[in-house]
């Protein structure tokens, strides 16, 4: 028999927890209602303002259940999302948004009832919301995403246009009329000689020629990461923007960036973005990593149809193919867009025509930075299968060697792979112009 100082516990189960605690002879009973299952945590929140779209993501420790709608007049996107009580690190969102938004003017965040937190999205435009989830990956714990995409958007030949500063072709026809006074009136008859002078008349362009310039990574992605802390998303994009500039500076040339700034876009979207505005050469631009600091160089790569021409490039673009997943795609949203892109019908004249501007640029840069192979190298990258646009992978420097490192965070070397890579592409179409299309300038 138990003594009085013994205490014996008994669960039934009937919805409630009964405990009978027997102690100094008195019988006590107390009953409790189920135990509240662990609130989630908000670890970070993060907000990706962009042109293209806003994201914002909740960074948590396990996976959250979410509803949402939108509210009219005005635009408001309403999400509840459960098994989450309010915190300090959940209330830091209100101040993450920036007046220059393009689509959020400002959040507000509540605990609508028990264990539901409310966020309310006050939307400057219509948007198509994307709600999803991610599962741990990388760094990552799980994220809770939300892309708000204009029911409207931009149309991307116009805003290449508005936003270049190329010279157009009536700047560049040289002001010899200006030069002489047009005859007057009144003596229409000029001599022969004078009037049929052709040598001096501006170049007849056939079209633009349109490069679709693509920075690896960006957004949750921040791609390889640099001993002294330098990221790659950012340095590839500086060296986009140096290249963007050098060649809107050419008469015959515009150009388009598949992201302009610190946002993740998918590697299919970056495909749709050139064959939108009918790409001529699709150029993406990355700052290469390996597990030895020792690794040195830089290289040019192309898709291949057979295999990789290395391990090292095989593991390079398994590395690239993996960016959203860390960078976060909407697989259900991703599946249903691919079947509409033709990325498994990549030809063997667009590999042939890659080969022949990667050649060209390779040369180019082996001019300013020693090469990692001294050919170009193929391997399974998805963000070069346009079937349509020849396409080339750069990758400037291995950010993983120090002195690399310092060099892709240098002004004059990031000036100077910005020049070599443009020499290469236009010796590229010097012997290979483009083919005639819709698009007459």
């Amino acid at each position: 028999m138990p003594r009085p100082s013994e205490i014996r516990a008994k669960s039934v189960t009937s919805g409630t927890r009964r405990t009978i605690i027997k102690a100094g002879g008195t019988l006590l009973l107390s009953v409790f209602a189920p135990l509240p299952s662990h609130a989630a945590q908000i670890l970070a929140v993060r907000v990706w303002p962009a042109e293209d779209y806003t994201r914002v993501t909740l960074e948590n420790d396990t996976n959250l259940k979410t509803s949402h709608f939108i509210v009219k007049d005005p635009e408001r996107l309403v999400v509840d999302i459960e098994g989450l009580e309010l915190n300090p690190t959940l209330k830091e969102l209100v101040a993450k948004i920036q007046p220059n938004d393009p689509y959020i003017k400002q959040v507000r965040v509540g605990q609508n009832r028990p264990n539901v937190v409310r966020l309310v999205f006050d939307l400057k435009e219509e948007v198509n919301p994307q709600v999803f989830t991610l599962v741990p990956v990388g760094e990552y714990r799980h994220r809770l995403i939300f892309d708000l995409y204009p029911v409207n958007p931009p149309d991307p030949i116009l805003a290449m246009i508005q936003k270049g500063e190329w010279n157009k072709p009536a700047e560049i026809k040289p002001p010899v009329a200006e030069a002489k006074p047009e005859p007057p009136p009144a003596q229409p008859e000029v001599q022969p000689a004078k009037v049929e002078v052709r040598e001096d008349k501006a170049p007849t362009l056939t079209r633009m020629i349109t490069i679709a310039l693509d920075p690896g990574h960006g957004g949750e992605d921040p791609g390889a990461v640099g001993r002294a802390g330098s990221r790659e998303k950012d340095v590839v994009l500086a060296i986009a923007k140096r290249l963007k500039g050098k060649i809107e500076n050419q008469p015959n040339m515009r150009v388009m960036l598949t992201r302009d700034g610190d946002y993740f876009v998918p590697l299919h979207v970056r495909v749709q973005k050139a064959r939108k505005v009918q790409a001529d050469l699709f150029v993406s631009i990355h700052a290469d990593a390996w597990v030895e600091t020792t690794a040195r160089g830089s290289s040019v790569f192309v898709l291949s149809e057979k295999g990789a021409s290395s391990t090292a490039a095989r593991w390079l673009a398994n590395k690239e193919n993996a960016a959203d997943l860390i960078g976060g795609v909407n697989i259900k949203s991703h599946d249903r867009q691919l079947a509409h892109v033709l990325l498994d019908l990549s030809t063997t004249a667009q590999i042939n025509d890659s080969l022949k501007v990667g050649k060209a640029v390779l040369n180019e840069i082996g001019g300013i930075n020693r090469l990692h192979k001294n050919a170009v190298e193929q391997a399974g990258f998805a963000v070069l299968k346009a079937p349509d646009i020849p396409s080339i992978l750069i990758e400037t420097a291995f950010i993983s060697n120090p002195e690399e490192e310092a060099k892709l965070t240098d002004d004059a070397y990031q000036e100077q792979m910005a020049d070599a890579v443009l020499k290469g592409i236009r010796k590229y179409f010097a012997k290979n112009p483009p083919l005639a299309k819709n698009r007459m300038t």
